[in-house]
This record gives C-alpha cells, sequence and structure tokens, in this order.
C-alpha cells in the first residue's frame, strides 16, 4: 500500500482553503497560505497532482430547486463472494439517484444515499434493482425526515495534521 504524503502546515492551511472555496483566487489562496502566489500555486498543483485533492464541484441546495426525497437504504446481499460485491457495485455506481455508497463491516453489506422525486420514485428504483437481479437479499428503508448536518465534501483537517506529525 503506498504511503500518505506527508502534510505541512502550509498544505493544510491551502487544503482548508480550498474545502471553503473552491473558487478562490489565487492571490486570496496565497494570503491563507501564507505564501507568494507562485510558490502557493505549484503546492496545490503537487496536491492535485498526488491525488490528495481530487476535483472541485459546486454545492447545490436541492430543496431550493425541487422537493426531493432522501432515503436511505441498508443492504444485505445473498452471498458474499468476491464477485457479488463487484456486480452489486458496478450496478449501484450506474444508477445517478445513488448519490453515495458505504460498503460496511458488521451485519449489513451496504447502506445507499438515495435521492429522488418522492418515495414512489424510490420505491420503484429499487424494484428495478431487485429485477436487476444484482445480489440483493434484504433491504431496510429509512426516509431521511430533517437534515441535520450536511458533509459538503469536507473534511475535517485536523485528522490529517495528528497523521502528518
Amino acid at each position: 500500500m503506498k504511503t500518505a504524503p506527508k502534510l505541512d502546515a502550509v498544505d493544510l492551511r491551502i487544503l482548508q482553503a480550498v474545502q471553503e472555496n473552491a473558487r478562490i483566487t489565487r492571490s486570496a489562496l496565497a494570503e491563507k497560505a501564507g505564501l507568494s502566489p507562485t510558490p502557493c500555486w505549484l503546492r496545490l498543483r503537487k496536491l492535485e497532482e498526488a491525488g490528495i485533492i481530487t476535483g472541485y464541484h459546486a454545492h447545490i441546495a436541492s430543496r431550493k430547486v425541487a422537493s426531493i426525497a432522501h432515503v436511505i437504504v441498508q443492504i444485505t446481499l445473498g452471498n458474499h463472494r468476491q464477485s457479488d460485491f463487484d456486480r452489486f457495485e458496478r450496478a449501484v455506481c450506474a444508477i445517478p439517484e445513488i448519490v453515495s455508497c458505504w460498503s460496511v463491516g458488521g451485519g449489513v453489506d451496504y447502506f445507499l444515499m438515495i435521492a429522488a422525486h418522492d418515495i414512489d420514485s424510490y420505491q420503484r428504483l429499487i424494484d428495478r434493482m431487485l429485477d436487476q437481479n444484482i445480489g440483493i437479499e434484504r433491504y431496510f428503508t429509512y426516509i431521511v425526515t430533517k437534515l441535520v448536518k450536511d458533509e459538503k465534501t469536507s473534511l475535517p483537517l485536523s485528522l490529517l495534521a495528528e497523521q502528518s506529525e
């Protein structure tokens, strides 16, 4: 396994700044990082090239655009061979309504976060997944009633700082 590159305090300030605002200007980023623009930009490029920064995106407030039902689904597969996991994961990656999928240890195999127009749309999606024969033995549905905290793809960078010391 490849070891993670050591990050210093400047790298962490750069990561924090682009996490907070991916559209930050070069000069503003340099100021937050405590560097001049060119060295700061070179550091940013190195973080991208190392695969630490994997992309930039806009976070869309979906509830301001449309009424969307968010559903968490707990999935248990019928068989647990690597080919069963691979088949299920390929199918999940091809379904745009599945916005997150976590493989977990314990009594279940996966948790999915699904965004659907409504509960009926969600159920039609699950029915299609069951018809695809992708290995689902059992599933449990949890309707999200209120968003309390949204990750917005932010990572608590203090975790990285602790590992880089």
